[in-house]
């Protein structure tokens, strides 16, 4: 019976793992259904590029697949330790340490993939300064009239 509840232990934090893996934090509820088509004129912004630098994309704090393999057999050998509580004990602090480990790997792997973006710094219309990141260039050079719709700059 403690095998089974070990095994329950894993699978719980398991699932919790891929279930935060899968939230997507930039929805919003829409209980009705119903798609509305966006209006630009509250998020649009219009100046002139100033500056153009490449800059490390950053992945930010995601939990990415690293993390929840990292996980998994960080639980997995955690759970070979001890016995009663201190077994338990020992898989929940295994897959936590897994789950570091394995999004430290990660985002290092990230980093020497080189993947860059590009930072805008724009003067906006009302004589602000802005910067904006973003992974493709679109053409843009310094001197280009942009339009930024909801953080994004294109060309116009």
């Amino acid at each position: 019976m403690n095998i089974l509840h070990n095994y329950k232990t894993v699978a719980s934090i398991t699932s919790l793992l891929f279930l935060g893996a899968c939230a997507d934090m930039n929805t919003q509820p829409n209980p009705t259904g119903v798609v509305y088509p966006q209006t630009s004129s509250a998020y649009t912004l219009y100046g002139v590029v100033q500056s153009i630098d490449l800059v490390p994309a950053s992945s930010g704090n995601n939990i990415g697949i690293g993390t929840i393999a990292g996980a998994v057999i960080g639980g997995v050998l955690g759970n070979q330790v001890g016995g009663g509580s201190g077994n338990t004990a020992a898989t929940v602090l295994g897959a936590a340490g897994g789950a570091y480990a394995g999004h430290e790997i990660e985002k290092r792997n990230q980093a020497q993939s080189g993947a860059n973006a590009f930072k805008f710094t724009v003067r906006l219309s009302d004589g602000s300064y802005q910067s904006f990141t973003q992974t493709s260039n679109a053409d843009i050079r310094v001197g280009d009239r942009v339009q930024i719709d909801n953080g994004v700059v294109r060309r116009y």
